[in-house]
């Protein structure tokens, strides 16, 4: 497969920063002047605190740099990407695609599914990664649509993997519920999702007050390690597992639940089971063409000397 930058980037690339080439390894990037430029162009209020990462080569376009501006307002934070020419003079926002292969790839490579609960066949063409919270109205109607259907409809040809990313400032029991779905996984990964299935069905009846004595009567009558899962709950053993789900959707830019990344793609907001099934449709067709994405599945190859039959 061609994985060259296309020509019409190299042009674009080519205008916006001329003189400067692929190679470039140093930048000229003021980032006192930078956060000065940005503010002016975001209309960030002075009360916003920012705080810019050092600019790194950026492996979407030659002769630009990334530069992750990390915001703060009021208790709340977003993580936001900006490309900056080498000379600090031109700033791109957005999203940039290659045409020459899956042009999400560089939030297939972002995302991370490994040790994150998931259904669906492994190798499956489609991959929908869920960044969830499970006090949020709208998730819990994205579950209910996806949970009966995604398998029946579409056997061994769609994965789907949940994340955490409890919104604190508005939901103040999610980050206790994804403490105890983690608690639940490590104990038994399949449990996970009768914990993921429970916890939306009740929603309605969970308080930060209630939570802990609801999910403990839900083990009893579940199978799980009430005393073992109690101990986790009190000890928060899978908090830094939370986090780090957390870092990555800030890292992403994430804002709002659900957000689902669909072979890379990024979808914000719920839908329905029949648009949903309208788009898994025609990511099939598109991946039956292409092959560019889902997962990569099942062998490890490790090179040696010995040659292959």
């Amino acid at each position: 497969m061609n994985h060259k930058i296309p020509a019409l980037l190299i042009a674009m690339v080519a205008a916006l920063a001329p003189g400067v080439s692929a190679q470039t390894t140093t930048a000229k990037i003021d980032k006192v002047q930078l956060e000065a430029a940005l503010r002016h162009i975001e209309l960030w209020i002075p009360e916003v605190q920012a705080k810019l990462d050092d600019p790194a080569p950026s492996k979407e376009l030659p002769g630009f740099y990334d530069v992750a501006v990390h915001l703060s307002y009021n208790g709340q934070s977003i993580d936001q990407k900006y490309l900056v020419s080498g000379d600090g003079k031109k700033v791109v926002k957005g999203d940039i695609y290659d045409t020459g292969k899956n042009p999400f790839q560089a939030n297939v490579e972002r995302v991370k599914t490994d040790l994150q609960p998931s259904y669906g066949d492994a190798g499956a063409p489609v991959v929908a990664v869920i960044f969830g919270d499970f006090e949020c109205p709208l998730c819990k109607q994205e579950a209910e649509a996806m949970r009966p259907n995604i398998t029946k409809t579409f056997p061994g040809k769609v994965r789907v993997y949940f994340k955490d990313f409890p919104l604190e400032q508005i939901h103040p029991w999610a980050r206790a519920a994804s403490i105890a779905g983690r608690c639940v996984y490590r104990q038994d990964p399949q449990a996970f999702w009768k914990y993921h299935d429970w916890i939306y069905g009740v929603q309605g009846d969970i308080k930060p007050d209630n939570l802990s004595s609801k999910v403990l009567a839900w083990a009893g009558e579940n199978g799980v390690d009430g005393v073992q899962l109690g101990r986790c709950l009190d000890t928060k053993a899978t908090e830094s597992d939370v986090n780090r789900n957390i870092a990555e959707a800030k890292g992403l830019g994430l804002d709002a639940t659900p957000t689902m990344f669909l072979n890379g793609r990024k979808i914000v907001g719920a839908m329905g089971w029949p648009e949903m099934e309208r788009l898994l449709k025609f990511e099939l067709d598109y991946q039956a063409k292409t092959g560019d994405a889902g997962e990569k599945c099942c062998t490890v190859e490790i090179p040696t000397l010995a040659p292959k039959n």
